[in-house]
């Protein structure tokens, strides 16, 4: 009997587990914003309080502070990762020929921008407000915009990944890139005080939810 290494990317999977997967996170999502909205107590303690802590760190290690910058602006900011997406869509069409997956590619990720920045609208949050501030934001904070187009990007391209059959080294190098790039990017903007933890935490589930929703949509209805 045969048994797939842990190093090798999974097995596909079926429109109806990615579809429920998508409808728990999606849940789970709309729990948090419902938390949120209401002002629940020990949610708006536990965010006051992470920032808090993790604001002093950033005054006083401003070596470690710059690097967050670095990172957040030019590394793993929206821009960048809606370039990388772009990027593989061009290389499905001109490697592949597949427009239909390209253009699945494109407007998923438009549609991450879409379900953003109208939650942000809607919800109004503000961002953390600093004496000492170490970086600043535009727009309301929830959700994180980062957060959200890093966990979509990351996990449509490990998706398309998987599904060209990549090698196990390629698979363990790119799943440790997408899981330090989507976790770094929420702590980057936590640590430098432009959102609240739930913020991230927000961004992370709704990217997630439109992953699996997305594979589900693929599985299901590409030709």
């Amino acid at each position: 009997m045969h048994h797939a290494s842990v190093g090798s990317p999974p097995r596909s999977v079926a429109p109806r587990t990615a579809a429920r997967v998508a409808l728990v996170l999606g849940l789970c999502s709309v729990l948090l914003l419902a938390l949120v909205v209401g002002e629940w107590g020990p949610l708006t303690t536990a965010d006051r309080d992470v920032a808090r802590t993790t604001h002093r760190w950033a005054v006083a290690d401003p070596d470690v502070t710059r690097v967050c910058r670095i990172l957040t602006d030019w590394v793993w900011d929206p821009v960048t990762m809606r370039l990388l997406g772009a990027a593989v869509a061009v290389w499905l069409l001109w490697r592949h020929a597949d427009r239909w997956t390209a253009g699945w590619l494109v407007v998923t990720a438009a549609l991450g921008t879409v379900i953003q920045q109208a939650l942000k609208a809607a919800v109004g949050r503000a961002r953390p407000v600093w004496p000492d501030p170490v970086d600043s934001a535009h727009y309301a904070a929830y959700p994180s915009g980062h957060a959200l187009t890093a966990t979509v990007v990351c996990g449509l391209l490990l998706w398309l990944l998987r599904r060209h059959g990549a090698g196990p080294v390629l698979w363990r190098t790119a799943v440790t890139a997408a899981v330090i790039s989507v976790a770094g990017v929420g702590l980057t903007r936590i640590w430098l005080g432009v959102h609240w933890p739930s913020d991230v935490l927000a961004g992370w589930l709704l990217g997630a939810a439109l992953v699996a929703l997305a594979i589900a949509a693929h599985l299901r209805f590409r030709p």
